[in-house]
């Protein structure tokens, strides 16, 4: 019996057991693969026929992040300059983005400057920022080296990997990275959950611990010395 109601809340309120919920955006030119990087972590499968996001599509899974469950809800945004009014709202109160690129197309590289002039404008102060390289598999038409990659990565404090989403290379290690990073600062202090704007929420499993905790500190007793 007891089985059997877990799951049931499990299926229903599936919040109850994660302890933090991200919000994730995916940004970059139009064609770079951000909707197949999407695809391939949430089906596991390349998407064969991808088109041009027209302003946002969603996707969220839940994963383990240093024994934490975590559920990633994450806004991929076109990367045509038309709906860059649309898809500039969605920066709001993001945890952490994926900064993507295409490794065969240097105007993509190019653009990588603004792109992320707006998620640190728009978004969280301290929004968490991967750069991602894809098309890692395109060896024979590649544009950008790995080494000028790296350098944007250090000079402008971002993580770096590339990607194939075609192969799935590094796809899953992208978003886990990201979630690893975000998920230290909140242990250290850097991030607050209970910040509105964050892009970060407590899961139900989290709130009962801090709940318990609270109650805990509460009900010590005083043991300091009275005269």
């Amino acid at each position: 019996m007891h089985f059997v109601l877990t799951l049931f809340l499990i299926l229903v309120f599936p919040s109850f057991f994660i302890d933090y919920l991200f919000k994730f955006l995916i940004i970059g030119s139009a064609g770079s693969g951000k909707s197949c990087l999407l695809h391939h972590f949430i089906e596991n499968k390349f998407k064969d026929d991808s088109s041009h996001t027209i302003g946002v599509e969603f996707g969220s899974r839940i994963v383990n992040v240093g024994g934490k469950s975590v559920k990633l809800q994450i806004w991929d945004t076109a990367g045509q300059e038309r709906f860059r009014s649309v898809t500039r709202s969605y920066y709001r109160g993001a945890a952490g983005a994926l900064l993507v690129y295409d490794t065969t197309s240097r105007d993509s590289f190019n653009a990588l400057t603004n792109w992320l002039n707006d998620a640190r404008t728009l978004a969280s102060p301290n929004i968490v920022i991967l750069l991602v390289g894809n098309k890692k598999d395109l060896e024979e038409a590649r544009d950008v080296t790995f080494l000028e990659a790296s350098t944007f990565a250090q000079e402008n404090e971002l993580i770096f990997l590339e990607t194939s989403a075609k192969t799935g290379e590094n796809v899953e290690e992208a978003f886990l990275k990201c979630s690893k990073t975000i998920l230290a600062k909140i242990e250290t202090g850097e991030l607050d959950p209970e910040r509105i704007g964050s892009g970060i929420q407590y899961g139900g499993a989290a709130l009962r611990n801090l709940q318990q905790t609270r109650q805990r500190s509460i009900n010590k007793p005083d043991c300091g010395c009275r005269v």
